[in-house]
């Protein structure tokens, strides 16, 4: 099972920030070919979850954090939906906060569906 590891380093997120971007109404994917070391022998996926605060309060923050997370672990239980040789920024916007699972789950498919190429 790959366990999902957030990044914790600053310098980790600019070298992220740089590269590619896909973005919609919903939330914005940066993503990076991996370069962090991993030490283990475990499979990580190095994600991280990003808000701004004009966004809203802490509850709601959170809120689409956990909705963003959720749907990014039943993303990796199906075969090849995310490349783990990347590392990836998601930052949530407003409208995932109404938005419901289902479509949420969908446009996040078709996101890092078209990121393979």
């Amino acid at each position: 099972m790959t366990k999902l590891e957030s990044l914790k380093k600053n310098s980790h997120f600019e070298t992220v920030l740089k590269n590619r971007v896909v973005n919609n109404d919903l939330f914005s994917i940066y993503r990076v070919k991996n370069f962090i070391k991993n030490n283990s022998n475990s499979k990580k996926l190095y994600i991280s979850f990003v808000m701004r605060k004009k966004v809203g309060n802490a509850v709601k923050r959170n809120r689409i954090k956990r909705k963003l997370k959720s749907i990014i672990q039943k993303l990796l239980k199906i075969n090849s939906a995310i490349n783990s040789n990347y590392t990836y920024i998601i930052f949530g916007k407003t409208k995932v906060y109404k938005e419901g699972s289902k479509e949420l789950f969908e446009k996040m498919k078709n996101s890092f569906k078209g990121m393979r190429s």
